[in-house]
């Protein structure tokens, strides 16, 4: 086998909850996580020639991404290669969808999908469990990437539990063009006067497939923080409700809201009324994945 073609899914979180600072600056979390259609696709080739190189079929469209070593696709590679040395060299070309900088994990998907797309390229069969210890130290959303699927997140978010698969849902994307900040969010999180989400609520919704239930507990302690900068937030879900969605949540530390829908066309219609409102390029129409 000489090249392999991957997908990096996207995720959200569907409850989100911060329960506490660590002495190492790193916070305790606890939340459900979910992975969407939505993906990046990335082509990984050995060449002859020693090293790793890296190219966007689509740089244009994102400006603000580094394709350079400072890439968690090249880093990712640069780990493996690092911990099963390999003869000659690597390109990963990659088709990138996933919105940057948005709470939906596009970079830590990007990592995982490199690292198991070389377990798969160079025959190395690497446990799942070693997959996900390499990519911890990347960040602490990529052991959950390389799982996929419904899972509950602890720790730093390196604790993982499979769920049963949540109730198969349309899910919109909007993401503001104003950024935010992930340290800001976090260093200005007061968890004291925080309200905590009910995240044992969603389990339970997730656990008996039920759908409203679910939808009235998607919640993020992070988002309060996130709308003192970027008060789109709020607004967006506000008119994906008057859209017939069944609840909205901010996803991650923001800004991307997602709003889920029984309803194909219901879905489709909000995305398009964003697309056709200013944030063209930034409204998607997705559904869960399962893999």
């Amino acid at each position: 086998m000489q090249q392999i073609t991957i997908r990096a899914n996207a995720k959200i979180n569907l409850a989100l909850d911060v329960l506490n600072r660590r002495p190492d600056g790193y916070h305790t979390v606890r939340m459900i996580m979910q992975s969407l259609a939505l993906c990046d696709t990335l082509t990984l080739r050995k060449k002859e020639t020693p090293g790793i190189t890296l190219s966007a079929q689509n740089a244009e469209q994102f400006p603000d991404v580094s394709w350079t070593e400072d890439n968690l696709i090249y880093r990712a590679a640069k780990l493996w290669t690092d911990t099963y040395p390999i003869e000659g060299g690597i390109h990963i070309s990659i088709n990138k969808q996933i919105p940057s900088a948005a709470g939906l994990a596009g970079g830590s998907s990007d990592a995982a999908a490199t690292l198991k797309g070389l377990n798969l390229l160079f025959g190395q069969n690497a446990s799942l469990q070693e997959l996900q210890a390499l990519g911890v130290t990347l960040g602490a959303d990529v052991p959950y990437c390389i799982q996929l699927g419904t899972a509950l997140s602890e720790g730093i978010g390196e604790v993982l539990t499979p769920l049963p698969a949540a109730p198969s849902l349309y899910c919109v994307l909007v993401k503001p063009e104003q950024g935010v900040s992930t340290r800001y969010v976090y260093e200005h999180l007061n968890l004291e006067q925080a309200k905590h989400p009910d995240i044992d609520a969603a389990l339970n919704a997730i656990q008996t497939d039920n759908i409203s239930m679910l939808c009235e507990h998607l919640d993020n302690i992070l988002e309060p923080v996130a709308c003192t900068l970027c008060p789109e937030v709020t607004e967006i879900e506000e008119k994906l409700k008057n859209f017939g969605a069944l609840g909205a949540c901010m996803s991650g530390s923001g800004p991307t809201v997602f709003a889920l829908y029984t309803d194909g066309n219901a879905a489709i219609e909000a995305a398009e009324y964003f697309e056709d409102h200013g944030y063209s390029g930034r409204s998607f129409v997705t559904k869960f994945y399962q893999p």
